[in-house]
C-alpha cells in the first residue's frame, strides 16, 4: 500500500491565529463584536420599518399636488383637517375616560376590601381578552341603535325610539373606555400596590383635605402609570379603525386611509399615513420627556400596602350592587358573542335577541374548507410572525440591555419606532416600499402574496417581544454569563445555555402575545389581504356585511377562547413577576 504524502498544513502567523481565538472565545468582551450582532438587526429595522415609512412619504409627494396634500390638513373645514381633529378629540377624550374608570377601579380595588371585590378582580381584565375587531362588535350588537340593551329598553317602555343607544364619536368612546380602560388599571394597580401609605397618613395628619392628598401625593406619585397609561390608549385610540367602521363615523385618519387606499388613490392614503404616523411619534416622544423630568420615587422607607374594610352596613350593600352591576356589564360583550355564535345566519332580524340557535356555524367552520382556510392562514402568518418577532427581539433586547456599541439609543428608537405606528400606517408603508421589487423583497413584489401579511405582523407586534425579553434580561444578573465566557465558554454556548434560559419565560409569553394579536390582527390586515390569503378577522368582517352573523360570531369565539388559553399560559410563565410590569405589550 502507497502511503499519501503528508500535506502540511497553510501557514497561519501564531500571532493572529490566537487573536482570532481569544476573540471568538470573548465574544462580548471583544470592541467589533457587538456590531457583529447589531449590523443585521440595523438592517431588518432599517429594511421593514424606517425604509417603508419613508418610501410612504415619497409616495405622498408623487405627482403635481403632492404639497397640496399636506396642505390640505391646515386648511378649514376640509376632510382632511376634520380628520386630523376628530382623531385627536377622539383619542384625548379617550385617554380623560379610560383614566377615571381604570385609576377608579385600581384604587377601590387595591385600597378597600369590599364585597364582590375578589369578583370583580376576577374579571376586571376581561376587555384585554377581545380583540379589537370583536369588541367592537360587541357593543354594536350590544348598545348600538340596532343593539340588544336600546331595544329591550324600547319594548319595556313602550317609547318610540330605542333607548340609551350610542351611535357615532358616543358609540366610538363608550367602545374604547371599555376596552382600554385596563391599560390605566393595570399601571395604577401597581402604583397603588407599591405605594407607601404612610405618605397619605402624614399628609392627613398634617391637615390636608382629600382633594389636597391626591393633588399633591397620590397623583405625583401616579405620573408614571399615567404616563404609561395615557400614551396607550392615545396612541391606540388614534389608530382605531373597528369602532369608527362599525359606529359609522368617517372623517377620522385611519378611515379616509382605507377609502383613499380602497378608491384608488394610494398618495392620498399615503399622506393621512404620514400625518397620523408624525402625531403619534410626537405624542410618544412628548409623553416620554415629560415622565423622564423628574423622579417619581418615595424617599420614605416605606410599609406594606393594605386595604381598608368597608365597614359601614349601607356602603357594603352599595359595594356589592356595584360589584353585581360591574359583572354584568364586563361579562355582556363576551356573552353577546356567545350567544350570537350559536344563532342560525340570517334568523336575527328585527328580534331583540336571536329566536332561532344551532350549531351549525362552528360545524360549517370545521368541516368546509373554504370557511377552515381564514384559520388556517390566520395561524400560519400568525406563527410565522412570531417566530421572526422571537430572534429578531431577543437579539435586539440583548444588544441594548447588554451590549456597548455606538447608536444604541437609536436602535431602542428604531423598536420604539415600530411601536409607534397604527395598524393602517404599517399597512400603507408596506404597501409603498413592496409594491416593486426591492432588495429587501429578495428582488419580488410583495404586495398581493401571502408574505406581506406575515410581514405586517412582524413589524407590528415585534415590540411585544422585545419589551417582553427586556423586562426578563433586566431581572437577570449579567455575570452568570461572564462567568461562563470566563470558564472558555464561547459567546454563542453562554448566550444559549445561559441567557436564553433564564429569560425563556418572559419570551415564550412575549411571543404568545405576539402569536394571538397575529390571530386577531385586522386594522393592516383589511388593507393589504387577498381572497386567498383571507385571516379570520377579515372573514368575520365579511361575514357580517353578508349577515351571517352567527358564522361571524362564531369565529369571533374561536378568538376569544384562544386570547384566554394564551393569557392562563403566558400567566403561568410569568412566574412571581406582575403582568403590570408588562402593561405596554396588550397595544393592538
Amino acid at each position: 500500500m502507497t502511503a499519501r504524502p503528508e500535506v502540511a498544513p497553510a501557514a497561519t502567523p501564531p500571532g493572529r491565529s490566537r487573536r482570532v481565538r481569544q476573540a471568538l472565545a470573548g465574544g462580548a468582551s471583544s470592541t467589533w463584536f457587538p456590531y457583529v450582532i447589531v449590523l443585521p438587526l440595523v438592517l431588518v429595522l432599517w429594511g421593514y420599518v424606517v425604509q417603508p415609512m419613508l418610501a410612504t412619504f415619497v409616495e405622498s409627494y408623487s405627482g403635481e399636488t403632492g404639497a397640496a396634500r399636506y396642505l390640505a390638513f391646515l386648511e378649514s373645514g376640509s376632510i382632511a383637517q376634520r380628520s386630523l381633529f376628530t382623531s385627536l378629540g377622539i383619542g384625548v377624550a379617550s385617554v380623560l375616560l379610560c383614566g377615571v374608570v381604570g385609576v377608579t377601579m385600581a384604587f377601590l380595588l387595591k385600597r378597600f376590601s369590599f364585597p364582590g371585590q375578589r369578583l370583580i378582580e376576577a374579571i376586571v381584565l376581561i376587555p384585554a381578552a377581545l380583540p379589537p375587531l370583536i369588541g367592537a362588535i360587541s357593543f354594536q350588537l350590544l348598545y348600538s341603535q340596532t343593539g340588544i340593551l336600546p331595544r329591550a329598553l324600547q319594548a319595556l317602555l313602550g317609547t318610540e325610539d330605542p333607548v340609551l343607544a350610542f351611535d357615532g364619536i358616543a358609540g366610538v368612546l363608550v367602545v374604547h373606555t371599555f376596552t382600554m380602560y385596563p391599560f390605566f388599571y393595570l399601571a395604577a394597580s401597581a402604583a397603588f400596590a407599591g405605594m407607601d401609605p404612610s405618605l397619605e397618613e402624614a399628609a392627613y395628619n398634617l391637615g390636608a383635605s382629600k382633594a389636597r392628598v391626591w393633588r399633591t401625593v397620590l397623583l405625583p406619585m401616579l405620573t408614571p402609570a399615567l404616563v404609561s397609561g395615557s400614551l396607550i390608549v392615545f396612541m391606540t385610540s388614534l389608530a382605531s379603525y373597528t369602532a369608527p367602521l362599525l359606529f359609522g363615523v368617517s372623517d377620522t385618519m385611519t378611515m379616509q386611509i382605507y377609502i383613499n387606499r380602497t378608491n384608488g388613490d394610494l398618495p392620498m392614503a399615503s399622506s393621512y399615513a404620514s400625518a397620523l404616523a408624525v402625531v403619534s411619534i410626537i405624542f410618544l416622544l412628548t409623553m416620554r420627556w415629560y415622565e423622564g423630568r423628574r423622579s417619581y420615587r418615595s424617599q420614605s422607607k416605606g410599609i406594606a400596602s393594605h386595604r381598608r374594610e368597608v365597614t359601614n352596613p349601607a356602603a357594603r350593600w352599595l359595594a356589592l350592587t356595584g360589584s353585581l352591576l360591574a359583572m354584568v356589564v364586563l361579562l355582556a360583550p363576551v356573552a353577546t358573542i356567545a350567544l350570537v355564535a350559536f344563532s342560525e345566519d340570517g334568523s336575527w332580524t328585527t328580534q331583540i335577541i336571536p329566536s332561532v340557535y344551532t350549531v351549525q356555524n362552528f360545524v360549517t367552520i370545521f368541516s368546509e374548507p373554504s370557511a377552515f382556510e381564514p384559520i388556517l392562514n390566520s395561524l400560519r402568518m400568525a406563527g410565522l410572525a412570531t417566530i421572526g418577532c422571537v430572534v429578531i427581539g431577543v437579539l435586539i433586547a440583548y444588544a441594548v440591555n447588554r451590549l456597548k456599541f455606538y447608536g444604541r439609543t437609536l436602535l431602542d428608537i428604531g423598536v420604539m419606532l415600530a411601536w409607534a405606528l397604527p395598524g393602517t400606517v404599517v399597512a400603507i408603508n408596506l404597501i409603498a416600499a413592496f409594491s416593486t421589487p426591492s432588495a429587501f423583497s429578495l428582488g419580488q413584489v410583495l404586495v398581493g402574496t401571502f408574505w406581506i401579511l406575515p410581514l405586517a405582523y412582524f413589524v407590528r407586534f415585534l415590540p411585544l417581544v422585545f419589551r417582553s425579553a427586556s423586562a426578563s434580561l433586566a431581572q437577570n444578573d449579567p455575570g452568570l454569563e461572564e462567568a461562563a465566557r470566563n470558564l472558555g465558554a464561547s459567546w454563542l454556548r453562554a448566550f444559549l445555555t445561559i441567557t436564553v434560559r433564564l429569560i425563556l419565560p418572559g419570551v415564550i409569553a412575549g411571543g404568545l402575545l405576539a402569536f394571538v394579536n397575529g390571530v386577531g390582527e385586522f386594522v393592516a390586515s383589511v388593507l393589504i389581504y387577498t381572497s386567498s390569503t383571507e385571516p379570520i378577522s377579515v372573514a368575520i368582517n365579511n361575514r357580517m356585511y353578508t349577515f351571517e352573523m352567527g358564522t361571524a360570531a362564531a369565529y369571533g369565539m374561536l378568538q376569544v377562547v384562544l386570547i384566554f388559553v394564551v393569557m392562563l399560559i403566558s400567566g403561568r410563565l410569568e412566574g412571581g413577576r406582575r403582568a403590570t410590569k408588562d402593561v405596554a405589550q396588550w397595544t393592538q
